[in-house]
């Protein structure tokens, strides 16, 4: 199903709560894949794929906000208000400026090894630097093969890590255009307010589930989202910065526990 130029897929009950899931940069609904089942048994599970990612065609901005509203435009076509939103790494800019556009569309907020200042990126794993890095990135990422894409999310792991098939395949429809663009624009939202300030002038329920050994973003930051109100943040020992797909159990629990 496609819907303001993203192409959107629908688990579980129409008629149950909505449960709004939004992937990270370059990656698309399918990264949630593994959790889905758990999650639609009690919820309507709304998996997008933004704007220029997946299977969604390309949007004339990439700039976070710009997202939120494409997301916002589906919420109304839907016809759901007070929808519990996830977001996945830099998902959850995207779950933010939803809540800061259109509050009255949010519940409460879930965010997934989202980084809440640039001043907490570590080192990249050098895989992932080279992929990002033009002009040699924008030729890796023509010629990637579905080897190169597992290897490119297994570096951002803590450990070997079963990559759906799924997750791989919807890759493929993402331009290196597209993921630098997302990049762009998601270090611009997160330099011009860090997200726990953003979420704290809010007033929202907010659930931070960080991988104790994520190699992407310091774990120690998490601590900084203790400036919002009403906030939970869970640690997950042995895990990375995919915790959909290295615990997706503990981490759809948490997420169950916390929309109900």
């Amino acid at each position: 199903m496609s819907s303001h130029g993203m192409h959107v897929v629908h688990d579980g009950p129409l008629d149950g709560p909505p449960l709004v899931l939004i992937h990270g940069s370059g990656a698309a609904g399918g990264c949630w894949g593994p959790m889905v089942p758990m999650l639609a048994a009690r919820h309507h599970v709304i998996r997008v794929d933004l704007p220029g990612c997946g299977r969604s065609a390309p949007p004339a901005s990439y700039a976070v906000p710009d997202q939120a509203a494409r997301v916002a435009a589906l919420l109304d076509e839907l016809g759901l208000r007070h929808v519990t939103v996830a977001g996945h790494s830099s998902g959850g800019y995207v779950a933010t400026a939803l809540a800061e556009r259109r509050p009255e569309l949010v519940r409460s907020i879930a965010l997934i090894s989202c980084g809440p200042r640039l001043d907490a990126l570590l080192p990249q794993p050098l895989l992932l630097r080279v992929l990002m890095a033009p002009p040699l990135g924008r030729l890796l990422w023509s010629r990637r093969s579905d080897e190169l894409t597992r290897k490119g999310l297994a570096s951002i792991a803590a450990g070997p890590v079963e990559i759906p098939d799924e997750a791989v395949a919807e890759l493929r429809g993402t331009t290196y255009s597209a993921f630098r663009g997302v990049m762009r624009g998601n270090g611009a939202y997160v330099s011009a307010e860090s997200v726990p300030h953003r979420l704290a002038a809010l007033g929202f329920p907010v659930l931070v589930i960080f991988g104790a050994a994520d190699p992407r973003w310091d774990p120690e930051s998490a601590r900084q989202y203790y400036a919002v109100p009403d906030v939970r943040i869970e640690m997950l020992a042995g895990v990375g910065h995919l915790p959909m797909f290295e615990d997706p159990e503990a981490t759809g629990k948490l997420l169950l526990d916390f929309a109900a």
